[in-house]
């Protein structure tokens, strides 16, 4: 009996044991799987000023391919040992090795000058603000949509830019049904960036303009591609309606399923219910009613436990799926209580009478249904509701369709005096909406004249593209050539020489037409670097003091902020209206940095200071400075000053002065970055005097020098000379 024992105790341990083992090696494959790839969070960043990069693109070895957003940040997938190649026109390459999931940074060094660098963050962003604005209004405004879209089409630099906005084009195709145009654009999209997403969308867009096979092609094309869950769940949804729209039941519902299940594993629930729907619409469509009972019956239960708009169209759909089958009591009990639904969504938002979700076509429906009962009493007074609810909402179509069929329940019941009362007065609503067809038959014909010449701009705007790349092409080819290009040039050289002497007129009266552009150009250079630097000051003053000095400082800089836009188009602004302006920012940077320096502003009482005029924005900078690169490095409290001085009768000056560590002390300090920075800033500010002078006969002049060279904080002083027109 021992023996036996121990011998049942021993196989026990044994299998026990195995047991352990295949436990074991299960799931170290199954964390060997999982740990195989994973998602990488990353940052890209400019080295020196640690400048997000926006659009800079993630390209993983043999893997996917992603974009920074406008954070620079990026996620994508990758395993251990991957290389990532970061690219994008204002950095050199840069090759990263992936050694874990851990988030990364990613410092790039610009290629060109920092200026350049600037510029082409600028165009960046204006690029993705212009897909924000056609995003934001894809669903509102289609005319308004497309002309962000376009306007950011026009400011694209690069393939991936062109793929995104002709992407977020066709967005707003399918999103108005129009599907054809939205193939166009996806294709388009492709051929600059192969995304699989944007595959996905192609193949739905195929699916919608009814070319089913081509839908089946793409759909089945994506099937070895990496995509997300939600996606992969998409394709199976998108490749079942395919099938469904060529009447393939069985590869439809089989379909479906191969959805559900990944729905179900990853528990997407709004995608469980979806698919329960659509198989239960196959079932119904292939005359298996039991079958399509029990999906319907999975999607209503699911549907409720979502929001009550879900809910609620499930409900109308199985309604309608109880009608098909004949079983009138059961559609009649839904309908009444989507009826209940209906009113609470109403109380939040409106519902357009093309929704199969209005009131008035669940009374229709209900008289119908109670119609074919023949529960005459019943059906007209539902219909009757109809009709009132269609009365109240300007619902014509409703309205028609239960004034006949009330004329038919009259008829059925007997009461052909109401019912030829009722038949009249179909015919009277069937005249107005024939009137209502042709006027919305009109807005469809300039709706579509519309959208097509939206397209050929962006058709247009295409072929500019491909124009410039065949132009780069040919030059390309031209410098392989360059010795017989330099012998044709010697004859270009000569004829040149000829028409010179008829190109100098024309030549003479572009000059007026480039400085104005120079000066818009240099305008657009200054208000950004302004309002940048005012930000940071707003930024490090909110981190430093309590909330309500912060909205009051806040405050003040909305109004400087109002202030240097609405002034930031003209050349020339009242000299009152740039001293107010210089007012509020001295105040603004005294309330920052008031332990290092106390400000005066003087002006001399003979001064009528609304008969000058100043180029604006002229003298912030040099405040600026003063106060970053002078007065904030000084060991004991500063003093900077602001003279208004009459010269001679036309003739004004304007002194900045400030007590601080002097030029050559800060320009010690600065890093190589700031260097260039500020004298961008200068150059900018000489470039604007040398252009208004030759357009307005010498009216402004700047001298900047130190203040006393006898003291060891030498200082600085700007002096600026204003004469009358």
């Amino acid at each position: 009996m021992k023996t036996q024992v121990i011998k049942y105790l021993l196989l026990m341990g044994v299998c026990f044991n195995t047991g352990l083992l295949i436990a074991q090696e299960t799931l170290f494959k199954s964390t060997v799987a999982e740990e195989a790839h994973f998602t990488i969070e990353g940052l890209v960043r400019e080295r020196e000023t640690f400048t997000p990069i926006r659009h800079a693109r993630v390209d993983v070895q043999g893997g996917a391919s992603v974009t920074t957003d406008r954070f620079g940040e990026f996620k994508v997938k990758a395993k251990k040992g991957d290389r990532l190649t970061v690219s994008h026109p204002s950095f050199n390459t840069v090759f990263y090795m992936v050694y874990g999931n851990d988030k990364i940074i990613i410092d790039v060094v610009a290629a060109s000058p920092s200026a350049n660098f600037v510029d082409d963050q600028q165009q960046a962003l204006a690029f993705e603000r212009g897909l924000d604005s056609a995003r934001a209004y894809k669903k509102q405004d289609v005319e308004k949509s497309l002309r962000y879209a376009t306007e950011a089409l026009a400011k694209s630099n690069s393939k991936a830019q062109n793929a995104m906005a002709y992407e977020v084009i066709a967005d707003i195709y399918f999103e108005w049904q129009q599907y054809d145009l939205a193939i166009s654009n996806y294709k388009i999209s492709l051929q600059s960036r192969g995304l699989a997403n944007v595959e996905l969308k192609l193949a739905q867009a195929y699916e919608r303009n009814k070319n089913f096979e081509q839908s089946i092609e793409g759909f089945k094309a994506l099937m070895n591609q990496t995509l997300s869950t939600w996606e992969t769940i998409a394709l199976f949804e998108g490749l079942g309606d395919a099938y469904l729209g060529k009447k393939d039941y069985t590869k439809a519902v089989n379909t479906y399923k191969s959805g559900l299940d990944i729905a179900k594993k990853h528990l997407v629930s709004p995608k469980v219910t979806d698919l329960n729907s659509k198989i239960a619409k196959a079932y119904t469509q292939s005359g298996q009613i039991e079958k399509a009972e029990l999906f319907f019956d999975n999607a209503l239960e699911l549907a409720s436990k979502e929001n009550k708009k879900r809910a609620l169209e499930e409900k109308i759909t199985v309604a309608d799926f109880q009608h098909t089958n004949h079983a009138f009591e059961a559609e009649i009990k839904l309908r009444k209580e989507a009826l209940q639904n209906i009113r609470d969504i109403e109380t939040d938002s409106v519902i357009d009478n093309k929704s199969a979700l209005t009131p008035q076509k669940q009374n229709y429906k209900i008289g119908n249904a109670y119609f074919l009962k023949k529960d005459y009493d019943s059906a007209v007074s539902y219909l009757e509701k109809s009709i009132k609810e269609a009365d109240e909402k300007a619902d014509l179509v409703i309205k028609k369709d239960a004034k006949r069929k009330l004329s038919e329940v009259y008829s059925q019941a007997g009461n052909d005096e109401k019912a030829l009362e009722a038949y009249k007065e179909y015919t009277e609503v069937v005249e107005a909406l024939y009137v209502k067809k042709e006027q919305e038959i009109v807005q469809a014909a300039k709706f579509s004249r519309d959208i097509a010449n939206k397209q050929n701009r962006i058709a247009s705007l295409e072929k500019d593209r491909e124009l410039s790349e065949s132009k780069y092409q040919l030059t390309s080819e031209r410098n392989k050539r360059q010795q017989l290009v330099i012998y044709s040039l010697i004859g270009g050289v000569m004829l040149l020489m000829v028409l010179a002497y008829f190109m100098y007129k024309y030549i003479k009266q572009q000059r007026l037409a480039n400085n104005l552009l120079a000066l818009k150009s240099l305008r657009s250079q200054m208000n950004p670097h302004f309002i940048f630097n005012a930000l940071n000051s707003v930024n490090s003053f909110i981190a430093l003091n309590d909330e309500r000095t912060a909205n009051k400082y806040l405050t003040d800089f909305s109004f400087l902020m109002r202030a240097v836009l609405e002034n930031s188009e003209a050349d020339f602004i009242p000299l009152k209206k740039e001293m107010e302006l210089l007012q509020l920012y001295t105040k603004l940077e005294h309330f920052r940095f008031k332990d290092q320096f106390d400000y005066e502003i003087l002006v001399a009482p003979e001064i009528t200071v609304e008969d000058y005029q100043i180029p604006p924005m002229l003298l912030q900078p040099f405040i600026e400075n003063a106060v970053w690169h002078g007065l904030r490095y000084k060991t004991q409290k500063g003093m900077l000053r602001i003279t208004l001085e009459q010269l001679g009768k036309n003739e004004l000056q304007i002194i900045i002065a400030d007590n601080g560590i002097g030029r050559e002390k800060s320009k010690a300090l600065k890093t190589k970055h700031q260097e260039k920075h500020n004298s961008k800033g200068m150059s900018n500010i000489k470039k604007r005097v040398e252009i208004l002078n030759k357009m307005h006969k010498d009216k402004v002049d700047v001298y900047i020098d130190d203040l006393d060279r006898l003291q060891e904080d030498v200082g600085t002083k700007v002096t600026v000379i204003l004469k009358k027109d």
